[in-house]
């Protein structure tokens, strides 16, 4: 005899064709779409864990609208690559309440992570109460001294990321910043010739030898994607940019052009004009908030609580 078909004994059944129990007469039962599986599935979308720390970026330089303005653009990048994240702002030179120090942004994060376990019963160590990531593409021993100083004043037992660079995406940001000032070529693949295209470019940095040691690595990445000579610079060494440009021109290169190894707020306004006249060339613009800046803010932070992300890709536009 054969089995039956149907449902076993005590199963509901429903027609195909007829509502689900509960669904209005004539309304068409909408069910739930299968989850696609398989190497085409999409990834689920990624979130902040909770009860995370905070993410501080930790700027540099003297407080300004401007400064603010690109700390702020940074951080919603990192927002928008990881929702959920909480995200905050301290200013190394900072002491106000329009701009709040490093030390103030710490404490404060750390009273709330205290409120929290007395609320909620979490652990007796929960972790740090934030992670603080250096808005520096590149080491300065002195202004990070300055970082971990206000990090122990704090008492937040907050934890500290390595700065920016170096990083491909560091000398691809560099390559827009000069493609933008007409200073190079911004596809070779197409071939798209520029009038004032640099064979020369001067990479410069603040932070003394170390700075210009982890630039240079950073340099030979953006000399393979423009296929020119390039050679770092520390822009508060008396001396070294004009010192550079005579060694570039001593080897042919005849059209120089100063790229900052920089995010912005860490130099002196007017700075980069300077190195420049003394180098007797253009300059293009600092990195600022670029999108690979806030990428790689957030995969500092991503990588200190182990938290894996999506790889990155391609590059957002130039903000």
């Amino acid at each position: 005899m054969s089995s039956p078909t149907g449902p076993a004994p005590g199963t509901p059944h429903f027609d195909a064709d007829s509502p689900s129990p509960g669904a209005a007469p004539g309304l068409p039962v909408r069910m739930p779409r299968a989850r696609q599986s398989g190497r085409h599935r999409k990834p689920e979308p990624l979130a902040a864990p909770e009860g995370a720390p905070a993410l501080v970026l930790a700027v540099p330089g003297t407080p300004s609208a401007a400064t603010r303005s690109l700390a702020e653009e940074v951080s919603s990048i990192a927002r928008s690559e990881l929702p959920g994240l909480d995200a905050r702002i301290g200013y190394v030179d900072g002491g106000d309440e329009e701009f709040p120090s490093l030390e103030a942004v710490l404490s404060r994060a750390a009273a709330e992570q205290r409120a929290r376990i007395g609320h909620d019963g979490q652990p007796a160590d929960p972790g740090p109460a934030a992670v603080v990531v250096p808005l520096l593409a590149g080491p300065d021993s002195a202004l990070l001294r300055r970082i971990r100083q206000a990090m122990m004043n704090s008492g937040s037992g907050a934890e500290l990321t390595d700065v920016l660079g170096p990083h491909p995406l560091l000398a691809e940001a560099l390559h827009v910043r000069l493609s933008e000032a007409g200073l190079a070529r911004a596809d070779r693949a197409r071939l798209f010739t520029v009038a004032t295209a640099a064979d020369g470019i001067i990479l410069a940095t603040v932070g003394g030898d170390e700075a210009v040691q982890a630039a240079g690595i950073t340099g030979m990445l953006l000399s393979a994607r423009l296929a020119v000579p390039v050679l770092a610079a520390a822009l508060d060494e008396e001396g070294a940019i004009s010192r550079t440009a005579e060694q570039l021109r001593g080897s042919g290169s005849q059209q120089l052009a100063l790229a900052p190894y920089l995010i912005g707020p860490e130099i002196a306004d007017g700075l980069v004009g300077a190195a420049a006249a003394e180098a007797g060339c253009a300059a293009a613009e600092p990195l600022g908030a670029y999108g690979t800046v806030g990428r790689l803010v957030l995969s500092n932070y991503a990588a200190a609580l182990g938290i894996t992300l999506q790889p990155p890709g391609q590059a957002a536009p130039a903000r």
